[in-house]
C-alpha cells in the first residue's frame, strides 16, 4: 500500500481491534481514526469516544474516509443471561453494523470490512466436510444468526450503493492478550490436572491474531476482495490434544492427558449440561481457506506454535 489511506477502526480497544490499530499505525501509511467506548490509547490516531448504537450519528467521523473496519461486536458467550439473547445480539451485531454501514456509504467510504464469524456456517462439520465459502450458511444460535443477518444487510447495501463490502468469517482467534476460553485453557494446563482428551482424534481450524491482521490488511486495498465473503484460518488444523500439548510446552509443562472414550465424554457432557463445551473440545471444525488464499494471493504468515507460545508467555507474566 503506497498511498496514504484514511481508515476507521471500531472496537479499537478490543482483543482484535487494539492489535489491528497498533499494526496499522506501525505501517506508516494509514491515517487512523479509532472508535471505542474508552479513551484513546493510540497517540498517533484520531480517537472518537462513543457508545455505538443503532442510532449513533457518525456522519462527521466517516466523512472523507476510505475504509471502515468494523470489529466491535457483542461476542458469543457460553452462558448468556440476557432475557432475550437474540434481541441483544441483533441490537449490537446487526442494527449497529447496518447503521454504521449506511452512514459510511452515504459519506462516500470506498470499502467496509466486517468481522463476522465462522459460526455463521454452523457449529461443526457435517459428514467430515470442511466449511467452504460456497456452502449454504447454517447459523444455529443467536450470536451466529445476528452476524449472518448483518452480512446479508451489508451485501444489500453494497448492491444499492457504490461502497464495497468485505466479510471475514474467522474461527476461534488466539494470540497475545487472548481472553475467554483460550485464556482458561492456558491456566488449566498450568495446574497439571489430568485431562481426558488423549483419545480425542478431532481436527479444528483456529486463527492466530497476527494471521487475521495480515488478512485484514490484504483486504483493505486488494481489488479482488470487493464484495466477497472470506473464510479464515491458520491453514494448519490441530486436534484438541495437540493444542493442549502446545500450550503446556509453551508454559514449561507437560500435558497430562489420559485416554477416555469420546462417546463417554459426550454422554457426560449431556448429563451435566456441558454438551456445547464438550462438542467444541471433541468435534471437528475444519475450514477450507483455499479460495481465500487463491483470490487474494495470500497465505497465513505465522505458525500456530509461535503465536501460542507468545500468548502463553504473556498470560503467565501477568
Amino acid at each position: 500500500m503506497a498511498k496514504q489511506l484514511s481508515v476507521v477502526v471500531t472496537g479499537a480497544h478490543g482483543f482484535v481491534g487494539s492489535a489491528l490499530c497498533e499494526h496499522l499505525l506501525r505501517s506508516g501509511h494509514i491515517n487512523l481514526t479509532t472508535l471505542s467506548r474508552r479513551q484513546s490509547g493510540f497517540q498517533q490516531a484520531q480517537h472518537v469516544q462513543t457508545e455505538l448504537s443503532a442510532s449513533t450519528d457518525l456522519s462527521a467521523v466517516l466523512h472523507s474516509k476510505d475504509v471502515v473496519i468494523h470489529t466491535a461486536a457483542r461476542v458469543h458467550m457460553m452462558q448468556d443471561n440476557a432475557a432475550d439473547p437474540l434481541a441483544e445480539f441483533r441490537l449490537m451485531n446487526t442494527q449497529v453494523t447496518l447503521n454504521l454501514a449506511r452512514q459510511a456509504a452515504t459519506a462516500g467510504v470506498r470499502r467496509f470490512i466486517f468481522l463476522s464469524s465462522i459460526k455463521v456456517m454452523g457449529e461443526a462439520n457435517l459428514a467430515g466436510v470442511p466449511f467452504r465459502s460456497d456452502q449454504t450458511p447454517n447459523p444455529a444460535d443467536p450470536y451466529a444468526q445476528s452476524k449472518y443477518e448483518a452480512e446479508q444487510g451489508l451485501l444489500q447495501i453494497s448492491r444499492e450503493t457504490e461502497m464495497e463490502v468485505v466479510i471475514i468469517r474467522p474461527p476461534l482467534i488466539y494470540g497475545e492478550g487472548v481472553k475467554a476460553n483460550f485464556q482458561q485453557l492456558i491456566r488449566l494446563m498450568q495446574k497439571q490436572i489430568p485431562l481426558p482428551f488423549k483419545a480425542v482424534n478431532n481436527s479444528r481450524s483456529l486463527l492466530a491474531l497476527p494471521n487475521l491482521i495480515s488478512l485484514i490488511e490484504r483486504c483493505i486495498e486488494h481489488p479482488a476482495a470487493a464484495n466477497q465473503v472470506f473464510l479464515a484460518s491458520d491453514n494448519h488444523d490441530l486436534s484438541t490434544a495437540d493444542l493442549m500439548a502446545m500450550i503446556a510446552t509453551a508454559g514449561g509443562k507437560k500435558a497430562w492427558l489420559i485416554p477416555f472414550p469420546p462417546a463417554l465424554l459426550h454422554g457426560l457432557g449431556r448429563m451435566f449440561g456441558k454438551k456445547a463445551a464438550i462438542d467444541r473440545l471433541c468435534g471437528d471444525l475444519r475450514i477450507d481457506i483455499s479460495p481465500t488464499m487463491a483470490l487474494l494471493q495470500w497465505q497465513p504468515p505465522f505458525k500456530p506454535q509461535a503465536v501460542i507460545s507468545q500468548a502463553v508467555v504473556a498470560e503467565l507474566s501477568k
